[in-house]
């Protein structure tokens, strides 16, 4: 039986598409849950935002995969293949503002990378001093010159290319039992 589940999404694109898909944005937001709980980097509000299309692409590919193995009819798969690119490019697009931010391309938004300035109540302030702010604006890692939402654009411009693969891939070949 595994023999035949193997032959069967290597003869569907569309399934093994969304597989790679869903496989590959797990991976992703494992790392991130990594970076942020394993290695202590804190996500600014822009970083908990680019996750949001994974979040969707995700558990659509998964559905994708499925329906697209049980024979469900072309359009509706190439309909569910079409929402995951747009996710993915959407989060692309994400990335790249998060990226021009941290490389001073442009100004990010004023609740994590404007100035902080003085509240004026002492009560307040004392709270405010044990409370870290994660600024969008200033990249805690980097590799090979890219920062996490660099790393993301690549991600995110690569699963959108699966998806968009799958979409165009010609109709599943049939399974020799």
């Amino acid at each position: 039986m595994p023999n035949r589940v193997a032959a069967s999404i290597k003869a569907n694109h569309a399934a093994a598409a969304a597989l790679v898909v869903a496989a590959g944005g797990a991976a992703t937001i494992l790392g991130a849950l990594v970076f942020q709980y394993g290695l202590g980097l804190a996500p600014c509000p822009l970083c908990l935002e680019q996750r949001i299309p994974y979040y969707v692409a995700i558990p659509l590919a998964v559905v994708v995969a499925i329906a697209a193995l049980r024979g469900a009819p072309r359009p509706l798969v190439q309909a569910g293949l079409g929402l995951i690119a747009l996710a993915m490019l959407f989060g692309a697009s994400l990335a790249v503002y998060h990226a021009g931010i941290e490389w001073k391309w442009w100004p990010g938004p004023q609740d994590c990378s404007g100035p902080l300035t003085p509240l004026g109540s002492r009560g307040l302030l004392e709270q405010l001093q044990s409370v870290n702010v994660v600024r969008c604006d200033e990249a805690p890692w980097r590799f090979l010159g890219l920062s996490l939402a660099g790393w993301n654009v690549l991600i995110s411009l690569a699963l959108a290319a699966v998806a968009l693969w799958g979409l165009s891939a010609r109709r599943p070949r049939a399974v020799a039992s």
